[in-house]
């Protein structure tokens, strides 16, 4: 039976990173069938900073409750550079990173991310044995991104994490996802994201069209129903697997995701 990775992304943008409350969260989502954790390095006061005390603190606490595949971000917008985004990979127990594929336009933001803070990015997960997640926002990022692979290292099979839904990139229609899954390459895995989600259906053709991983979480959208937002991460977890098992798969393990992404667990 196919297997669909879970990720819970469960921090929002501005809200602050509270390792207390945060693992009793997370772990809530793993007994709802979530296999992997997106964070952001932040402050308590929901800063983006170099210092991964509180990310370190966070993961700590959520491994010693549950286990699941640690998945650090070297993204969002803030001043920092490449090599301070980057110091979230110092984390000892870090799995999974988020690369980011190319620039694009974030609501009134530039995503900045040339292709020397590509290559960095790579060579920094490779060093460390970090699996990258790919993120992508555009179809010319797919071609970026294989350009670069042609220089520098990545680990295969590749992952890409199509995202839809933020101003400036792809929107989240069934026309824009059958194009984007259209242009990655056969050999390679692929996710969605879709930032401010009102709705199911979109996730749901993904999950038909073949994603190995689907992103739920505050960090894209608290939306449960037509009227009804969620409290806790692991309800919107609930309601994905639901929404798996309905079509006839399961949501994998973390030991299933570790296999199927070839994650060597830390």
């Amino acid at each position: 039976m196919r297997k669909v990775i879970v990720s819970v992304a469960p921090v929002a943008g501005p809200e602050p990173l509270l390792p207390e409350l945060l693992a009793e969260d997370v772990a809530k989502c793993v007994d709802m069938g979530s296999a992997m954790c997106h964070l952001h390095c932040k402050t308590k006061e929901g800063k983006l900073t170099p210092d991964i005390t509180l990310i370190s603190d966070a993961f700590d606490r959520i491994l010693q409750q549950r286990d699941i595949v640690v998945q650090v971000s070297t993204g969002g917008i803030s001043d920092m550079n490449i090599i301070e985004r980057c110091y979230p990979l110092n984390y000892p127990k870090a799995e999974s990173a988020s690369l980011n594929g190319g620039s694009t336009n974030l609501g009134e933001a530039i995503y900045r991310n040339s292709n020397e803070d590509i290559k960095y990015c790579s060579n920094m997960c490779y060093e460390k044995g970090i699996i990258p997640e790919i993120e992508v926002f555009d179809i010319g990022m797919i071609h970026n991104v294989m350009r670069v692979k042609e220089e520098y290292p990545f680990h295969e099979p590749l992952l890409f994490n199509l995202v839809f839904g933020h101003k400036g990139g792809m929107q989240p229609t069934i026309e824009a996802l059958t194009a984007f899954r259209s242009f990655v390459p056969k050999d390679c895995l692929w996710g969605v994201t879709h930032f401010g989600r009102d709705n199911w259906s979109f996730l749901a053709a993904a999950i038909a069209m073949g994603a190995t991983v689907v992103r739920i979480g505050f960090e894209d959208s608290r939306y449960l129903s037509q009227n009804e937002t969620a409290n806790d991460n692991f309800r919107l977890v609930e309601k994905l697997v639901h929404l798996i098992r309905a079509m006839d798969l399961e949501p994998a393990t973390p030991a299933e995701a570790r296999e199927i992404l070839g994650i060597v667990k830390k």
